[in-house]
């Protein structure tokens, strides 16, 4: 299915596509058979901003995710992303209820963490920054993924509008580190009912 570009402000662009649960009714020898499709949704979502220092600047800041140091996760307003061991390929922690494994990693340029849970997540989520010229770099947080079953759903209506206001905040941390830190970023009344729905339920506490 074609993908569906949607526009998340300056800084932010998503890429959706999703699939379609399809079900097959048929009578043989007198008898319904139903053959059922399990959904699934294939999900590339890309948050980038331009940053006023330089790739390696930004580049040690996406070294310290996960430490009592982070510089780019927004633990300030977010559940922070915890690590059982520094950065490092293996290395396995999350936010949240969200749980990843580090795939990959090369200090000072890019991480990438492999989706352990929730269950249908398919895929990798990570940050990496390049340099964009006149002393700047862009720095990019890309999700690509293939949701599956009840996922399609979670992600859609839950996790995702949760997802841009956080990766939103991120680059508003990462940004005022050079730029002087403004007021914090008013979430859309969406995002403050979820985060209320999702703290009432229970699901920032981290899985054991």
């Amino acid at each position: 299915m074609p993908g569906l570009r949607e526009s998340n402000g300056t800084s932010a662009r998503r890429t959706e596509s999703e699939g379609v649960n399809v079900r097959r009714l048929r009578i043989r020898r007198g008898r319904f058979e139903e053959r059922e499709f399990q959904v699934s949704s294939v999900v590339v979502n890309v948050h980038e901003r331009v940053i006023p220092a330089s790739a390696d600047a930004v580049g040690k800041m996406i070294d310290t995710l996960g430490s009592p140091r982070d510089q780019i996760w927004p633990h300030e307003r977010w559940p922070a992303l915890k690590l059982d061991r520094p950065l490092q390929v293996g290395a396995a922690g999350g936010h949240g209820p969200i749980r990843y494994r580090v795939e990959s990693y090369e200090p000072g340029r890019r991480v990438r963490f492999r989706f352990l849970s929730p269950e249908g997540f398919v895929g990798t989520h990570g940050f990496d920054v390049e340099d964009a010229g006149e002393g700047a770099s862009k720095l990019r947080h890309v999700i690509e993924m293939q949701t599956v079953g009840r996922a399609v759903l979670n992600w859609f209506l839950i996790i995702r509008p949760l997802h841009d206001a956080l990766l939103e905040d991120a680059l508003d941390k990462v940004e005022g580190a050079f730029r002087g830190v403004g007021p914090p970023r008013a979430w859309p009344r969406r995002v403050v009912f979820l985060r209320w729905l999702v703290r009432k339920s229970g699901g920032h506490r981290r899985r054991k």
